[in-house]
């Protein structure tokens, strides 16, 4: 078995790096930088505007005579986890980390950075921007790279009646870098960044539809700023700047679950926006934009429109787990739900959990939770249909618990083995094969039920081409136990179509006669 898992997931990572890339890209602004998906490409190292000695020159040559003293208001740092309990450390103390430094010229825009210094199988260097008295947490390796000022983090800037701005613009002109600053607003005066990422989705809707809590960060060398997008695409960041920004987006939704794959190692991936004014930025994604893009953000509204359905339901509709971790892989046909990062095989699989002992840890981080696969798939409601069987099965994980999971894992592993990595779905003479037929037929039917919300023109009725039969619930639902009401009976001891169908009747005895006649209508 733990063979079998590591050429599996070996082999689904070599298919994510092999994908194709899609060259166009419909951004109105790009710059004198160049754009792929590829590893950033870092030129010179600039001498940052907001370092302390240069904000200190700025200001002499501004107000010669103010009384100001500039003290450091943050440190330009970088961290070195060591693993993903280290990353989580720092990333639950509110730093927002960048995996490439913030004072080097891009030659080369892209999604990921990797230190050259460092192993490829190792998690690379941490950029942030912390307050002076920021504690740093004990065990992680870090390094203080800057003293920095920035004006907004300083009370005293609020009444001391020095002109900030004219500060910081001669700051970029002593520092070399007055094209960057040039131009960074219409009116040339600081301003919050604000916009809207949109998407189109032609079958359904006339105008673009937002891109749903999303996260949007952007900087200006050490001057970082981030938000999220609301469930109209719209956002707004809490900083000013002056200067033209760098854009991208991190496909790290509110809700919690993230998306690769740039590189293994990263969490989240990154869709870089390239440099815009500070005035903000209005980007509308379609299918004739870049390919992942495209693809992400639609897997995002999937997931934001699936976690407000759970949430508008009281929650009888199961969330997925916090932190769940999806790769997207558009040369795969299956859909498996592996739920490896939630600690399913690597702390239920005895054989392979005693191996690995104080390196589960580093196992969890190299691996997905849900390989989506989303070969063939090439409009809006295509890519949505595949994303929301994933969030289906990742809701219902969350209620059967990793042991019942790891059961169903080792089916479906074992039916892509004796089908040529066909289906992971075997056939009901196979063992365990009733803890596939509950999942399966949960989540189709919750697929069904979410993508009619969207496309309520729609008839189709997902999985009945399989040997389970998510036909059965629909017959229910259609005649009064919608998803709210049989989305709480699939749990731990639910195993089998016999088991499922005895807790259907102790649940809701009124309906006795409509379960018993579901499951003979559609009978094994």
């Amino acid at each position: 078995m733990k063979r079998f898992l590591t050429i599996l997931t070996s082999a689904l990572s070599l298919l994510a790096c092999t994908q194709k890339e899609y060259n166009s890209w419909n951004t109105p602004y790009q710059g004198d930088e160049s754009f792929s998906h590829d590893m950033i490409v870092l030129g010179e190292q600039l001498d940052d505007p907001y370092s302390v000695r240069n904000m200190t020159k700025a200001l002499q040559n501004i107000a010669p005579s103010a009384r100001a003293t500039i003290e450091p208001t943050d440190f330009y740092v970088r961290f070195l986890p060591k693993d993903d309990a280290q990353l989580q450390t720092l990333l639950s103390m509110g730093l927002e980390l960048t995996d490439h430094p913030l004072d080097y010229r891009i030659v080369r825009d892209g999604d990921w950075y990797h230190d050259p210094m460092l192993p490829d199988e190792s998690i690379t260097w941490q950029y942030a921007v912390v307050p002076v008295d920021f504690e740093f947490p004990s065990g992680v390796r870090y390094e203080r790279i800057d003293e920095c000022f920035l004006a907004e983090n300083s009370p005293a800037t609020k009444s001391d009646g020095i002109d900030w701005d004219a500060v910081e613009r001669e700051a970029f002109r002593i520092t070399g870098n007055a094209d960057l600053y040039t131009g960074g607003t219409k009116a040339g005066e600081s301003a919050c960044p604000k916009g809207r990422i949109t998407i189109s989705d032609p079958a359904l809707d006339d105008e673009p539809i937002g891109v749903k809590g999303v996260k949007i960060c952007c900087n200006s060398f050490v001057k970082f700023a981030v938000s999220y997008t609301d469930d109209e695409g719209y956002f707004k960041m809490g900083l000013k700047f002056s200067s033209n920004v760098r854009y991208w987006l991190v496909f790290q939704n509110i809700n919690g679950f993230k998306q690769g794959y740039n590189r293994i190692i990263i969490p989240a991936s990154v869709s870089t926006l390239g440099r815009h004014p500070a005035d903000g930025c209005e980007v509308l994604v379609d299918t004739y934009s870049e390919r992942k893009l495209f693809t992400r953000c639609v897997v995002n509204n999937a997931g934001f429109d699936y976690c407000a359905a759970c949430n508008e339901s009281g929650k009888s509709i199961p969330l997925p787990p916090k932190d769940l971790r999806i790769w997207d892989i558009p040369v795969l046909d299956v859909n498996l739900a592996v739920m490896m990062h939630q600690g399913t095989i690597l702390e239920t699989y005895e054989p392979l959990s005693s191996v690995l002992g104080e390196y589960i840890p580093l196992a969890k981080l190299v691996q997905p939770d849900i390989y989506l696969g989303l070969h063939d798939t090439n409009g809006y409601s295509e890519i949505y249909e595949r994303a929301m069987l994933a969030f289906a099965k990742a809701g219902i994980f969350s209620q059967v618990g990793k042991k019942w999971w790891t059961t169903l894992v080792e089916y479906s592993c074992m039916s892509l083995i004796s089908s040529a990595l066909a289906s992971p779905y075997g056939s009901r003479d196979d063992d365990n094969s009733g803890y596939c037929e509950v999942a399966q037929m949960y989540a189709h039917y919750c697929q069904t039920v979410m993508f009619r919300r969207r496309y309520p023109d729609s008839n189709e009725v997902f999985g009945t081409s399989s040997w389970f039969s998510p036909q059965i619930l629909m017959y229910l639902d259609e005649r009064g136990l919608g998803l709210e009401k049989l989305a709480p009976v699939f749990t731990a001891d639910v195993v089998d179509r016999q088991g499922l169908q005895n807790k259907l009747l102790s649940y809701y005895p009124s309906f006795k006669s409509i379960i018993n006649e579901a499951f003979a209508r559609y009978g094994e």
